[in-house]
C-alpha cells in the first residue's frame, strides 16, 4: 500500500501535540469538570456527551501516563503513517479508540460510572498494523523490531487480562484498562491483513522474533542466575 502525498508535517505529530496540550491544560483544571466534559465513560455517553469519545483519546491521567503513551505513539503513528498515508492513519488511530472505548462497557465489563482515558488502546491498534506489515523495522528507542515490541505489549496484556497474578515481577495495576489494550490491538488485525499481502509471513516473523526473544530470556536465566521479572521461567 502506497501513502498518499500531502502536507510535510506528519498527522502523527499533530496527535501527540494534541495529547500533550489537551493534557496539561487539563491537569490545571477542576478534576470533576474535566470527568464530567471530557473523560469517556457509558454514563457520559447515555447523557448526551458524546464528544467525550474524542476527547478522552487526549487525555492523559499524569505525566507518566502522558509520556509513555506519546513515546509509543511516536514510534508506531511515524512508521505507519510513512506506510498508508495520513487519512488511512487518522482513520486506524480513531477506529482502535473509539471501539476500545465502547466495547468494555458496552459488553458489561466495566460498569456505567468507569472513566476511561488515554490514546493506548489506539496506539495498540497501530501497532497490530506495523507488526503485520514491517515487523523488521527498527526502532532505536526500544532497541528492537517494532513487530517484537508489538506482539510483546500485546501478549503481556493479554496475560493480565487472563489471570492479574500470572507477572508477579511487573504488578497489575487496576487502573490501566488492560482489556481494551487488546481490543485496540484485535482492531488493527483485519487493517494490518488487508494492507499487506505478505502479513502471513510478517506474523511468522514476528513469532519467531519473540520465540527468539524467549530463547535468549532462557539462556540468561539459567546460566547467569539472572532473575526474570516476568515470571516466564
Amino acid at each position: 500500500m502506497n501513502a498518499s502525498k500531502g502536507s510535510l508535517l506528519r498527522v502523527n505529530y499533530l496527535l501527540i501535540l494534541g495529547c500533550v496540550g489537551l493534557s496539561l491544560w487539563a491537569w490545571q483544571q477542576d478534576p470533576n469538570f474535566i470527568d464530567t466534559n471530557f473523560v469517556f465513560s457509558w454514563n457520559n455517553l447515555l447523557a448526551g456527551r458524546v464528544w467525550t469519545l474524542f476527547t478522552a483519546l487526549f487525555l492523559h491521567a499524569s505525566p507518566t501516563h502522558l509520556f509513555g503513551n506519546m513515546l509509543f505513539l511516536f514510534v508506531f503513528g511515524n512508521t505507519l503513517e510513512k506506510m498508508i498515508g495520513r487519512d488511512y492513519h487518522l482513520a486506524v488511530f480513531f477506529i482502535g479508540g473509539f471501539t476500545a472505548f465502547l466495547l468494555p462497557p458496552a459488553l458489561g465489563l466495566y460498569a456505567a460510572d468507569t472513566g476511561m482515558l488515554g490514546a493506548s488502546a489506539a496506539i495498540f491498534t497501530l501497532a497490530a498494523c506495523v507488526m503485520l506489515m514491517k515487523p523488521l523495522k527498527f526502532s532505536f528507542l526500544f532497541m528492537a523490531p517494532q513487530g517484537l515490541v508489538a506482539i510483546f505489549y500485546f501478549l503481556y496484556n493479554v496475560a493480565l487480562v487472563y489471570d492479574p497474578t500470572l507477572i508477579p515481577g511487573l504488578g497489575y495495576d487496576p487502573n490501566i484498562a488492560y482489556i481494551a489494550h487488546v481490543i485496540g490491538f484485535t482492531v488493527g488485525i483485519p487493517f494490518g491483513i488487508s494492507w499487506s499481502k505478505r502479513w502471513p509471513r510478517n506474523l511468522l516473523i514476528t513469532l519467531g522474533l519473540f520465540g527468539i526473544y524467549l530463547a535468549i530470556l532462557a539462556v540468561l536465566a539459567t546460566f547467569f542466575g539472572l532473575r526474570l521479572p516476568l515470571g516466564l521461567l
